[in-house]
């Protein structure tokens, strides 16, 4: 690309061709003028010079990631030539952080978990550090610059499937192992397919969480993360080869249809039926569901439903096709997490194949508690990450933003809320890192038994914490946090997405009284003296 003088750029000054300056980088915005947000009055005034400290001031980098590449002219001065192509050329920067003892990302205090600055750390090796590096690529590449986007339309585009399972990520989010035999390629990062464990997938959902965006997350592996797992360890042969494959090369998508109208935590007491036909080929489903995450998208339904006596030993677990005739799904209107297809399903007579029955009939609670731990455990890593993500947004916004004369990070009650979201959040990510270990040393039937207790509290701790952090921020980004996009853009949407955390998966509620009435009971049965 060429390179420009100040005084060169200096002549583009008029409202028929105008350029400014950003970082060192010439852009034409003469195109743009009309659409700016602000006027292209705000434009005018810094025409034809360096516009980077009022940029700065009032946007997200994110705004010339997705529009630069369009205005990019070139850079100022000789001496940036060679870096020309640093944000809109075609070739990558080299991947840093790949080794033991080198820092990694950009180093905001408490912005990434301690290990990314050099930290030491017994959980993690060179594979660890390939997929974490991997990933934010990944993220900063596809995903970053287009949540708002996205979650405005209420949708993320199909080619977005896709491109995941090439990166080697979708098969990745789905507990236990890497599903070697339905994945045509290795992990994200080459990790070797044995090598693949818990922490593996504790990186990918925790960088996939930096995008901001529990609508984006969950459009993305929502639906596969919780709704693909029955299938995989339950299934038979014939519905394994059936659906993994294609949900795993972003094909196909699928979910969890459990919640219903009358029933969400007191899953045993759900209402939805199935019921045998007299030549026991079929089973003849009705029923409602509701606030199921990817279903109007959704391909295939892994769907609770009653075939026998009241209570938990009369569920069963179907696969339901979107083609069979009976299946309806509407998107609903939520307060957050626009993005994941939040949707209300009505089976009406639906005539389902007993080859689609996952698992033993009147045994499919098991199946679902199975599933519960990785559930919960996706969304502690999730609601975790997005409370360090208010936290990154505000300590950067702190050292930018000036009142009375000095910068917002110069204020003691600033520092102050600064330092209670960071020891939540340490604290958090400290305990979840123990229960992580745990699932990858812990025999996977103790799993069940000693690691739900705790998994249902630090639901609790994580989505407080996510709440705690995402009020704070908001205090701090000012009416920025009320307006949608912008600067504020992440911490206004995580705020609205409090409650998608705190609910689904077992409200905080259920999850105390399930948390120490569990750890109690499993005490008792290793001998406690209480």
């Amino acid at each position: 690309m060429p390179s420009f003088t100040v005084e060169q750029v200096a002549q583009h000054n008029n409202e028929k061709d105008i350029w400014i300056i950003v970082h060192g980088k010439v852009y034409d915005v003469t195109s743009f003028l009309n659409d700016h947000p602000g006027g292209k009055k705000i434009l005018l005034k810094v025409a034809g010079t360096d516009a980077t400290k009022q940029f700065d001031n009032f946007h997200n980098k994110s705004v010339l990631e997705k529009y630069g590449p369009k205005l990019y002219k070139g850079d100022v001065g000789s001496a940036v030539k060679e870096i020309a192509a640093e944000s809109h050329g075609k070739e990558e920067e080299p991947l840093t952080g790949l080794e033991e003892g080198e820092a990694f990302g950009e180093l905001v205090p408490f912005g990434d978990p301690s290990w990314y600055q050099d930290w030491g750390s017994p959980y993690y090796n060179d594979s660890h550090r390939r997929v974490r590096a991997e990933v934010r690529r990944f993220v900063e590449k596809e995903i970053m610059s287009y949540c708002h986007e996205w979650d405005e339309q209420k949708r993320i585009p199909k080619e977005l499937f896709k491109k995941a399972a090439d990166a080697g990520i979708l098969a990745g989010v789905l507990g236990g192992g890497w599903p070697a035999k339905y994945v045509t390629r290795p992990p994200i990062g080459n990790v070797s397919p044995k090598e693949w464990d818990s922490f593996h997938e504790f990186i990918v959902c925790d960088e996939l969480s930096r995008c901001g965006s529990g609508g984006v997350l969950w459009g993305l592996i929502g639906g596969l993360g919780i709704g693909l797992p029955p299938v995989l360890h339950f299934g038979s042969d014939y519905l394994k080869d059936k659906v993994i494959a294609d949900c795993l090369a972003g094909r196909k998508n699928i979910c969890l249809a459990i919640t219903e109208p009358a029933a969400g935590s007191d899953v045993a007491n759900l209402t939805t039926t199935a019921r045998r036909t007299p030549d026991g080929k079929h089973y003849i489903l009705n029923g409602e569901k509701k606030w199921i995450t990817n279903g109007v998208f959704a391909d295939y339904f892994t769907v609770a439903c009653r075939t026998g006596e009241e209570g938990m030993n009369g569920i069963s677990l179907l696969l339901v096709e979107r083609t069979m005739p009976g299946v309806t799904t509407r998107q609903m209107d939520c307060m957050g997490v626009w993005a994941s297809g939040t949707t209300y399903i009505t089976f009406e007579d639906v005539k389902v194949p007993v080859e689609n029955l996952i698992g033993k009939e009147n045994k499919g609670f098991k199946c679902i508690m199975y599933n519960f731990n990785h559930e919960r455990m996706g969304i502690c890593i999730q609601a975790t990450r997005f409370a360090r993500v208010c936290l990154e947004d505000s300590i950067r916004y702190a050292h930018k933003r000036r009142t009375f004369g000095k910068k917002l990070i110069d204020h003691p009650v600033i520092r102050n809320k600064l330092g209670h979201m960071i020891r939540r959040v340490e604290a958090t990510h400290a305990w979840m890192e123990s229960l992580i270990y745990q699932t990858n040393v812990m025999d996977k039937d103790l799993q069940m038994l000693k690691l739900g207790g705790p998994i249902a509290l630090l639901k609790v701790q994580s989505t407080q914490t996510m709440e705690f952090c995402a009020r704070e921020a908001a205090q701090i980004f000012g009416g920025l946090s009320y307006s949608r996009g912008g600067q504020g853009e992440r911490v206004e949407r995580l705020y609205r997405e409090v409650r998608a955390y705190a609910i689904p998966g077992g409200s905080e509620e259920i999850m105390i009284e399930l948390g120490v009435k569990q750890s109690v009971k499993v005490a008792q049965l290793s001998g406690a003296k209480l």
